[in-house]
């Protein structure tokens, strides 16, 4: 087997800085997709048929639609639209968090739908307001509910950076193929790249196993 893994540690630091571009982008458009996700979540489960044809038809472009697709009309086509030149972490982070909020308000919605409606008319009743249970009682049970698939979603969200390499964004997967052409070697660099994502994915995984055991023992007491 023609291999050589004498080349990687030379480029090893420049895979440690992209994992920090990767991790930036991950979190910041986690924290976009859910400033959005909820307000999508309130729609879909609005008495309004307008809202909630709303809330579909932006979940339904954003499933229907390619990622990398959305994010080549973010990147090319707001420079051309509004005259703003956007950066790659820019159009990435937009991308990623519209994306990411049509999928969790999905998630959030079959949470809320599953809180015991005799805990919504309990507070009704001690004249809680809807803004106030929402965010008090309907929305932490929904979350806790739904936690596995949460967790499934941003662990997709962090794979899904991969294509902010296409942007020139100098991530996990842009490093490997920077590494590719200044080595003329391919499996080696691609298969750091694929342990990188092995190891934060389970590192993920481990996190949310913790959590969703703290969140049962709480329920139990």
């Amino acid at each position: 087997m023609n291999l050589d893994f004498g080349i990687i540690p030379k480029y090893l630091p420049m895979f440690f800085r992209s994992i920090g571009v990767t991790m930036q982008v991950t979190l910041l458009s986690l924290l976009v997709g859910f400033v959005l996700a909820i307000p999508l979540t309130l729609c879909k489960i609005s008495r309004s048929r307008i809202l909630r044809g709303f809330a579909q038809f932006y979940t339904s472009i954003f499933r229907g639609v390619p990622q990398l697709v959305q994010l080549f009309l973010v990147y090319f086509a707001v420079p051309q639209l509004f005259a703003y030149k956007i950066t790659a972490l820019q159009a990435a982070v937009l991308a990623f968090g519209l994306n990411s909020a049509a999928f969790l308000s999905e998630n959030l919605r079959g949470g809320v739908l599953g809180v015991d409606a005799g805990q919504k008319e309990a507070a009704q009743a001690l004249g809680v307001s809807y803004p106030q249970m929402m965010w008090d009682i309907v929305f932490p049970q929904a979350i806790k509910s739904v936690l596995p698939s949460i967790i499934n979603e941003i662990i997709n969200l962090l794979k899904g950076t991969s294509l902010v390499a296409t942007i020139g964004m100098v991530e996990i997967m842009r490093t490997a193929q920077l590494v590719m052409n200044a080595t003329y070697r391919s499996f080696e660099p691609f298969l750091v790249a694929a342990l990188i994502y092995y190891i934060i994915v389970t590192i993920l995984n481990f996190i949310a196993k913790r959590i969703e055991r703290k969140v049962r023992k709480s329920d139990q007491r």
